[in-house]
């Protein structure tokens, strides 16, 4: 029966290592809009509203949609209409960049 609990403990003590540096690093939206400037604006926006409608606005869109969907397409999970576009952008971009564009994003208005 220990040996159970043993194990559940350490499975949440895995779970909360793992989401612990996302939630203790807070997420600067200003270093966000910078990079977004580079990366972002001229498919997306300069604040998230693509000004070619084949392209997504991002602005006022989910958080933890935009992380997850940035980290997709740097890990070449995400596949089909521009992804090969979004794969080149996003292989340049470190967790950080992705946090930081995502919270600047996810505050603008749609």
């Amino acid at each position: 029966m220990f040996n159970g609990i043993k194990k559940s403990a350490m499975a949440l003590t895995a779970v909360m290592a793992a989401t612990l540096p996302f939630a203790a690093n807070a997420a600067d939206p200003e270093a966000g809009k910078q990079k977004a400037t580079t990366v972002c604006a001229a498919c997306h926006g300069a604040t998230g509203k693509a000004p070619i409608p084949i392209y997504p606005n991002l602005a006022g869109q989910n958080e933890a949609y935009l992380v997850s969907s940035m980290k997709a397409y740097r890990n070449k999970e995400r596949t089909g209409g521009q992804a090969v576009v979004m794969q080149g952008q996003a292989a340049a971009l470190s967790d950080e960049d992705i946090a930081n564009l995502a919270a600047y994003y996810s505050k603008q208005t749609p």
